[in-house]
């Protein structure tokens, strides 16, 4: 080889070091969050991270006092104001307790909480205006929630620290999900009342409308009907509806008036190693509902729930098929769920519909259920396309899979207890109002310990179908059972009755 050809090697072998090197680095800087969506059993688009301009102010700059005490609803707003006059940016919030009222987030705004940072959101029912919104899948009214964020686009939650819902102010408690020293501190709390030997409210209001509501949702008509029962009207933590672009990474979110964290008709969402946590008897402490949304992943994260942890819903009956947005375009990797009525859930608001979700390499440790499907007649809606592998389960209380076409606002543990029966026989009509649950795909699932191996109870009208079971080994006290169910697959099932 002659020199000119050996100096023409010598370039070539440089460009493709430096090109190697070009892609490495692109890789590198890339969109982390690529990989969940690649070789997807759906069509799915790639989701990534709001990007923010490098401007930032610190919470402290505009009057904040981070002691506890002083309320700093006024500073929060100040800050966000100036942001989003300014094309957003990020909001740091230092270490300290930062108390305060609600908290509206704008477009292009990354609220940043440092190692330490602790939002407290107050109790003080008067700081918190009455809202239409959505609530369990219906409209209706409702407080303000402590953090929303309604049409943004470009909205984050990071940083280290904890957000905190003070929900004991707003929920009911029920005395046999507590300790005796427990249920004796919330005997003590102002203003509440015993309605029954075993049943505390929060205030008469939350006694007199509880009465007359359907399910969460009251009878009220004038504002003076709705001002009456304010405190019934508990809020969800962490409230985003329409908006786009959504980030939440590394934060704990913590003890919810209700649900926990609630995006409601959003689309590119991303929940990544995040800590949603209520006490075990937060009553409707759900950790995680996503409800209508479109293009989410759910990654790296731990659930420690009052109530369902990971829950996708699409609307209630009526209202979920007149607003007709399924949920859709959903991977949940790489989560925990501790405690809770079910580790993964879909219902039993799926009226809107819920289709092309994955769910992988998750644990549930210590849930009531494992796999948790649930609706009614009345709901209508289509589940399917649901695909569900590599599960390890601990310590399941009741069912390690179930299916339940009769839900009735109870947890499977509590249904069980009070000796529930549905009629399974009877036929009714299908018409628009019949949930329907089909094709979905649930593998290589590990459970050591359970109450019952599976249940799936579907309509004499509508049995589930289209279910595949593979690659399945339980150990539970009782065997699976199948009523109203077709088209089921079983594969390599392994069930060990102690």
């Amino acid at each position: 080889m002659n020199y000119k050809n050996k100096t023409t090697m010598k370039k070539l072998i440089c460009l493709l070091l430096l090109g190697v090197t070009l892609t490495a680095s692109a890789q590198k800087s890339g969109n982390p969050y690529k990989r969940y969506t690649q070789s997807l059993p759906f069509a799915m688009p790639e989701v990534s991270a709001p990007i923010f301009s490098d401007r930032q102010v610190n919470l402290k700059d505009f009057g904040a006092v981070g002691d506890g005490i002083t309320l700093n609803t006024e500073a929060f707003a100040k800050a966000i104001n100036q942001l989003s006059n300014q094309g957003g940016g990020r909001l740091l919030v230092p270490a300290g307790v930062w108390f305060t009222g609600p908290i509206e987030l704008k477009s292009n705004i990354d609220l940043h909480l440092e190692v330490g940072a602790v939002i407290l959101f107050s109790g003080d029912e008067n700081l918190y205006s009455i809202i239409k919104t959505s609530f369990e899948g219906l409209e209706t009214r409702r407080c303000q929630s402590p953090l929303s964020a309604n049409g943004c686009e470009n909205i984050a939650i990071t940083g280290r620290g904890v957000i905190d819902g003070n929900g004991q102010y707003w929920r009911p408690v029920k005395k046999s999900k507590m300790t005796a020293s427990q249920w004796k501190e919330v005997l003590e709390r102002p203003g509440g009342i015993k309605v029954r030997d075993d049943y505390w409210v929060p205030s008469q209001g939350y006694s007199d409308a509880e009465k007359n509501a359907n399910m969460n949702v009251p009878k009220a008509t004038t504002d003076a009907e709705w001002n009456a029962i304010k405190r019934f009207l508990r809020p969800v933590m962490i409230s985003l509806v329409n908006c786009k672009n959504v980030l939440l990474q590394g934060v704990i979110f913590q003890n919810s008036p209700a649900w926990n964290i609630h995006p409601l008709m959003c689309e590119n969402v991303i929940i990544d190693n995040v800590l949603a946590r209520n006490p075990a008897y937060a009553q409707n402490g759900d950790a995680l509902d996503l409800e209508s949304c479109k293009n989410a992943l759910i990654v790296n994260s731990k659930f420690d729930a009052g109530d369902d942890g990971i829950c996708i819903k699409s609307g209630k009956d009526k209202d979920g098929r007149l607003r007709g947005r399924p949920c859709e375009n959903v991977v949940v990797d790489g989560c925990t769920v501790f405690a809770g009525h079910g580790g993964f859930v879909v219902g039993s608001e799926m009226s809107g519909g819920v289709r092309n979700i994955l769910v992988e390499n998750c644990q549930f440790l210590g849930t009531d259920v494992g796999l948790r499907f649930k609706s009614t007649r009345g709901r209508g809606g289509i589940v399917e396309n649901i695909f569900i592998r590599d599960i390890s389960m601990t310590d399941i209380k009741t069912d390690a899979i179930t299916f339940n076409m009769y839900y009735g606002g109870k947890s499977v543990a509590e249904m069980l207890a009070d000796g529930d029966n549905p009629d399974n026989t009877t036929k009714m009509p299908v018409t628009e109002e019949t949930p329907i649950f089909r094709n979905i795909d649930i593998q290589d699932i590990v459970c050591n310990g359970a109450g019952r191996a599976m249940e799936f109870n579907g309509l004499p009208e509508m049995p589930i179908k289209g279910i595949k079971l593979k690659n399945i080994v339980i150990k539970a006290k009782k065997d699976a059972t199948f009523t109203n169910a077709e088209d089921i697959t079983k594969e390599n099932i392994h069930i060990v009755v102690e």
